[in-house]
């Protein structure tokens, strides 16, 4: 039991987290401001007000990109990623890597067809 004030804890700032990061047009029940006072006020309670009535349903969140307007990069596309400084390096450098991987893998194959022939040849 002595972590149950943690958990509430968690509890509390998980939300008003979450409810500071929404957008207000798809906050439901109450303006952003409310929901902020009654997680305060009733901290348990309001929490779990917030995440049964309040929160924006999966249908009401705004979509990703669909997969035929996804970057040339998906890393791009994700939440909260790093913006570098000089994007055309950023994007020379990620090509880089994709290229390197290639590579290895080409170089990965061909070692795999060689073993097999190798194997082949002993039986």
């Amino acid at each position: 039991m002595p972590y149950l004030g943690l958990i509430y804890l968690a509890v509390l700032v998980l939300a008003l987290i979450d409810i500071i990061n929404t957008d207000d047009a798809l906050i439901r029940g109450l303006p952003k401001l409310g929901w902020v006072m009654l997680v305060v006020v009733l901290p348990l309670i309001g929490a779990l007000i917030w995440l049964a009535f309040g929160r924006p349903t999966a249908d009401e969140r705004p979509r990703r990109q669909s997969a035929g307007a996804a970057s040339q990069f998906p890393e791009y596309d994700n939440p909260g990623r790093y913006i570098p400084a000089d994007p055309e390096a950023d994007r020379e450098f990620l090509q880089q890597l994709r290229d390197r991987a290639e590579q290895q893998r080409q170089t990965a194959r061909e070692q795999q067809r060689r073993a097999d022939g190798t194997s082949g040849e002993a039986s």
